[in-house]
């Protein structure tokens, strides 16, 4: 089983947070696209139209994915920016940011999948949870460019495209974690102004 005690937990009135924790448990195996309700229901051990409850389609369901695992990802991201900030400068920041990035990505390939796949993340049209997480995490990233002189938007997009293509080339076995944590460091640190 994969969730204990989601039957307790389900009769007490916490049957979304169940379904969810079952949910996120599946997708650390699993492509979210692969993950139907019946699926969940199974793994939290509730009945089969519980999720139903919850999820108004399987397409709810992908949008909770995403949603936690910005969630996480952007909890990530915020950690060790504030961390290196905190003990070194903005450049410590800016590569300690980048290095969370592409380790969400490579530790939890399928969320961080989830958080990008455009027909349950549309872009330009996020959901009312998605979109706060998507500007906090675009805040940290862009600010943290900024305090080094990356400040242009061609910047903060020159880094979030060496940070994402690193990670998911990485996450598909296209190199190893540590050449990809290597690159993002190199690259970065040659964009940044003389």
């Amino acid at each position: 089983m994969l969730v204990s005690s989601s039957r307790e937990a389900y009769h007490h009135g916490r049957l979304a947070q169940a379904l969810e924790d079952a949910a996120m448990q599946l997708l650390e195996r699993k492509p979210a696209t692969e993950i139907s309700l019946r699926e969940v229901a199974r793994a939290a051990d509730v009945s089969h139209n519980a999720p139903y409850h919850h999820f108004t389609d399987r397409r709810g369901l992908l949008k909770a994915l995403a949603e936690r695992s910005m969630g996480e990802l952007l909890a990530g991201v915020r950690d060790a920016v504030g961390g290196a900030r905190a003990a070194g400068g903005p450049v410590d920041a800016l590569l300690a940011g980048g290095s969370a990035y592409i380790r969400f990505a490579v530790e939890h390939p399928n969320a961080f999948t989830a958080v990008y796949d455009p027909t349950v993340c549309i872009p330009g049209a996020p959901t009312e949870t998605m979109a706060p997480l998507i500007e906090e995490l675009e805040t940290i990233l862009g600010s943290t460019a900024a305090a080094v002189g990356l400040g242009s938007e061609s910047d903060a997009l020159a880094l979030w495209g060496l940070m994402h293509g690193l990670g998911t080339l990485c996450a598909a076995g296209h190199f190893p974690a540590a050449a990809a944590q290597a690159a993002f460091a190199a690259g970065a640190t040659r964009m940044l102004p003389n």
